[in-house]
């Protein structure tokens, strides 16, 4: 999954009107006609305004990594693993978001901090990305990872999970790359997508059916932990990136990757319960059917291009599972909203025709503004996914806090522009026409 984040001295716990300023920073989506909701109409031109004022508050025009969280106002500070991190899947989906805003100048800004971090690693070699980097533009070398001094151990730490690589996070990465390239047409996104994918298909992949790629790597080199589950949610984001890479370069890689990514999702759908499951247990094995993760029933809705009808039944699945009052939660029977998935909530609905059942989901998204203009994580002073962060966790620690948060203003906003993170031109609809990207290469990639 998404985001674990360290419970230790964590803090526990308006809608803004429409100005025509904000709407000069509205993207007009090829992918679909401008929302006609006011409340989309305003909760997109707000987005897009706070990420465009994230990437100019850090200054100069270099690689950048935005921080993932905010000190809640009047709140405690925040705790020393989140003061500085920049986690890859919030900045990823900042940087698509900044596409669906017209704003490729910033977008690019983030897609050149990946391309360095890609390339130049305090110890790996081969191509991999860490799970979070440190925030604010990028010095020269390798990109630097998030930590903290403890002055009574005169110590300096670092997060284990930030650390590592989860396989999910490397895809989405590939997609900002992937969605950089389509509006700037500069070939280097395309190289880094396609040696980012490499790195998946090459280390993560498992032949043991049902047959897809594994979590990742938790902790610290040179000997980090093999993460051997597999995950819904990370065969979705695989499938995605080697599908968009499979249509722009000829590689057999991208299209053996998109098919093991496709078939393991697939397998994951239960029939009877009209649902996904979050994929395996630690042996890439055996079904881990007893936790239910928002992202995972949702996203292969609008991941692939042709999802079989029955798959819609996991909208029912959703209302009846994961409400939480006026929105959603990340886990089965919920304690709370989660703002991030709320708004892919929002974005799947409309995807399946039902935007009059997403109306009620702008305003409540509006209303987790926090005075920067993020969303907060939640609008509770904490709520559990049933999840635990990593492998040395001894209970479920993985949860979100009222915290302003880039995941969750990136999110709405790609809710409020119709803007789809898994397909080129950020199509949502069931069928879309081709985009106009550069020609494809003709033979095989070598990374």
């Amino acid at each position: 999954m998404r985001l674990p984040i360290p419970t230790a001295r964590l803090p526990r716990m308006v809608a803004g009107a429409l100005l025509p300023a904000l709407l000069a920073l509205s993207p007009m989506a090829a992918n679909a006609a401008d929302p006609a909701d006011p409340a989309q109409q305003a909760l997109l031109a707000e987005g897009c305004k706070a990420l465009t004022e994230q990437v100019g508050r850090a200054g100069g025009n270099g690689p950048l990594f935005l921080a993932s969280y905010e000190p809640a106002p009047g709140g405690e500070p925040l705790a020393p693993a989140l003061r500085n991190a920049a986690f890859v899947y919030d900045n990823a989906l900042a940087g698509i978001a900044l596409v669906a805003c017209k704003r490729p100048a910033e977008a690019r800004r983030i897609a050149d901090a990946v391309l360095q971090a890609v390339r130049q690693d305090r110890h790996f070699r081969d191509a991999r990305l860490r799970n979070a980097y440190r925030a604010g533009p990028l010095p020269t070398g390798p990109a630097p990872l998030p930590g903290w001094w403890d002055e009574p151990s005169k110590r300096w730490f670092e997060d284990a999970y930030q650390a590592g690589t989860a396989t999910g996070n490397v895809a989405w990465a590939a997609l900002l790359l992937l969605a950089v390239h389509q509006a700037t047409r500069d070939a280097r996104y395309l190289d880094g997508a396609a040696a980012l994918m490499g790195w998946v298909h090459a280390t993560v992949p498992d032949p043991a059916a049902p047959a897809g790629y594994i979590g990742g790597f938790f902790g610290h080199e040179p000997k980090q932990i093999r993460q051997g589950w597999k995950s819904t949610e990370h065969n979705v984001d695989t499938y995605a990136a080697f599908s968009w890479l499979a249509s722009l370069r000829n590689d057999p890689r991208w299209r053996d990757g998109a098919a093991r990514s496709r078939g393991f999702v697939s397998a994951m759908w239960q029939p009877r319960e009209g649902r996904f499951i979050i994929g395996t247990h630690d042996d890439g094995r055996a079904p881990n059917a007893g936790p239910s993760a928002l992202d995972a029933v949702l996203w292969p809705l609008i991941a692939f291009p042709d999802p079989p009808q029955d798959w819609r039944r996991n909208l029912a699945w959703v209302e009846a599972r994961h409400r939480a009052g006026a929105g959603y939660g990340f886990k089965g029977s919920p304690d709370g909203i989660w703002t991030e998935g709320t708004g892919q909530a929002a974005l799947v609905l409309q995807a399946a025709g039902q935007a009059q059942q997403a109306a009620p989901l702008w305003p409540l998204l509006r209303a987790q503004r926090a005075p920067s203009g993020m969303l907060y994580a939640t609008p509770q002073a904490r709520v559990s996914t049933g999840l635990s962060i990593g492998p040395t966790s001894t209970t479920e620690d993985f949860h979100y806090f009222h915290l302003p948060h880039l995941g969750a203003t990136a999110w709405a906003v790609l809710a409020a522009a119709r803007w789809n993170p898994f397909r080129p031109g950020g199509c949502l609809e069931p069928s879309c026409p081709p985009p106009a990207i550069a020609a494809a290469s003709p033979t095989p990639d070598k990374d």
